[in-house]
Protein backbone atom coordinates (compact mmCIF):
# COMPACT_ATOMS: atom_id res chain seq x y z
CA UNK A 1 0.00 0.00 0.00
CA UNK A 2 3.03 2.24 0.98
CA UNK A 3 5.07 1.22 -2.55
CA UNK A 4 4.39 2.17 -5.96
CA UNK A 5 4.14 -0.87 -7.77
CA UNK A 6 2.39 0.35 -11.40
CA UNK A 7 5.42 0.33 -14.01
CA UNK A 8 6.33 4.04 -15.49
CA UNK A 9 5.63 2.94 -18.56
CA UNK A 10 2.01 2.02 -19.12
CA UNK A 11 3.05 0.77 -22.18
CA UNK A 12 3.51 -2.95 -20.35
CA UNK A 13 0.05 -3.26 -19.06
CA UNK A 14 -1.76 -2.81 -22.63
CA UNK A 15 -1.69 -6.35 -24.13
CA UNK A 16 -1.25 -6.31 -28.10
CA UNK A 17 -4.25 -6.11 -29.72
CA UNK A 18 -6.06 -4.45 -27.10
CA UNK A 19 -8.96 -2.53 -28.58
CA UNK A 20 -7.25 1.10 -27.45
CA UNK A 21 -4.00 0.25 -29.68
CA UNK A 22 -7.04 -0.03 -32.54
CA UNK A 23 -8.25 2.99 -31.41
CA UNK A 24 -4.74 4.98 -31.00
CA UNK A 25 -3.63 3.53 -34.38
CA UNK A 26 -6.74 4.64 -36.39
CA UNK A 27 -6.40 8.28 -34.93
CA UNK A 28 -2.99 8.73 -35.82
CA UNK A 29 -3.59 7.65 -39.09
CA UNK A 30 -5.59 11.57 -39.49
CA UNK A 31 -3.77 13.60 -40.95
CA UNK A 32 -3.35 16.72 -38.00
CA UNK A 33 -4.26 18.80 -41.14
CA UNK A 34 -8.39 17.77 -40.41
CA UNK A 35 -7.44 18.27 -36.62
CA UNK A 36 -6.46 21.84 -37.53
CA UNK A 37 -9.47 22.72 -39.83
CA UNK A 38 -11.20 22.63 -37.26
CA UNK A 39 -9.03 24.12 -33.80
CA UNK A 40 -8.14 27.86 -34.73
CA UNK A 41 -6.17 27.79 -31.78
CA UNK A 42 -5.46 30.92 -29.67
CA UNK A 43 -6.11 31.49 -26.11
CA UNK A 44 -3.80 29.37 -23.63
CA UNK A 45 -2.27 25.99 -24.67
CA UNK A 46 -4.76 22.80 -24.19
CA UNK A 47 -5.12 19.57 -24.82
CA UNK A 48 -3.91 18.06 -28.36
CA UNK A 49 -7.49 17.75 -30.24
CA UNK A 50 -6.06 14.13 -31.59
CA UNK A 51 -5.54 13.52 -27.93
CA UNK A 52 -8.96 14.02 -26.97
CA UNK A 53 -10.45 12.54 -30.13
CA UNK A 54 -8.78 9.32 -29.32
CA UNK A 55 -9.68 9.67 -25.64
CA UNK A 56 -13.91 10.29 -26.73
CA UNK A 57 -13.39 7.57 -29.58
CA UNK A 58 -12.46 4.64 -27.12
CA UNK A 59 -14.48 6.05 -24.61
CA UNK A 60 -17.36 5.45 -26.58
CA UNK A 61 -16.44 1.70 -27.49
CA UNK A 62 -16.51 1.08 -23.68
CA UNK A 63 -19.90 2.45 -23.62
CA UNK A 64 -19.21 5.42 -21.70
CA UNK A 65 -20.69 9.00 -22.95
CA UNK A 66 -20.49 11.36 -19.81
CA UNK A 67 -17.85 13.51 -19.61
CA UNK A 68 -17.42 13.34 -16.03
CA UNK A 69 -17.47 9.10 -16.30
CA UNK A 70 -14.36 9.83 -18.70
CA UNK A 71 -12.61 12.53 -16.68
CA UNK A 72 -12.62 9.78 -14.12
CA UNK A 73 -11.42 7.27 -16.96
CA UNK A 74 -8.75 8.93 -17.39
CA UNK A 75 -7.65 9.28 -13.83
CA UNK A 76 -8.58 5.49 -12.41
CA UNK A 77 -8.27 3.43 -16.10
CA UNK A 78 -5.20 2.31 -17.01
CA UNK A 79 -5.95 2.28 -21.00
CA UNK A 80 -7.10 5.89 -20.78
CA UNK A 81 -4.73 6.77 -18.71
CA UNK A 82 -2.05 5.17 -21.49
CA UNK A 83 -3.84 6.80 -24.47
CA UNK A 84 -3.95 10.72 -23.15
CA UNK A 85 -0.49 9.93 -21.92
CA UNK A 86 -1.42 10.55 -18.08
CA UNK A 87 -3.10 13.76 -18.88
CA UNK A 88 -5.83 14.58 -17.30
CA UNK A 89 -8.14 17.02 -19.12
CA UNK A 90 -11.70 17.90 -16.84
CA UNK A 91 -15.25 17.22 -17.62
CA UNK A 92 -15.49 20.97 -18.99
CA UNK A 93 -12.98 20.47 -20.90
CA UNK A 94 -14.12 17.20 -22.60
CA UNK A 95 -17.79 18.29 -22.64
CA UNK A 96 -16.71 21.77 -24.98
CA UNK A 97 -14.59 19.52 -27.08
CA UNK A 98 -17.12 17.71 -28.44
CA UNK A 99 -19.88 19.50 -28.40
CA UNK A 100 -17.94 23.01 -29.36
CA UNK A 101 -15.30 22.74 -30.68
CA UNK A 102 -14.81 20.02 -32.59
CA UNK A 103 -18.36 19.16 -33.05
CA UNK A 104 -17.77 18.57 -36.72
CA UNK A 105 -14.74 16.36 -36.47
CA UNK A 106 -16.38 13.71 -33.67
CA UNK A 107 -19.26 13.28 -36.47
CA UNK A 108 -16.68 12.83 -38.97
CA UNK A 109 -14.77 10.29 -37.50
Amino acid sequence: MDQLFLPMDLEELIPPGHVVRVVNEAVNRISDDVFLKYYPGGGRSGFHPKMLTKVLVYAYTQKIYSSRQIAKALRENIPFMWLAARQTPDFRTINRFRSQRMKGLIDDV
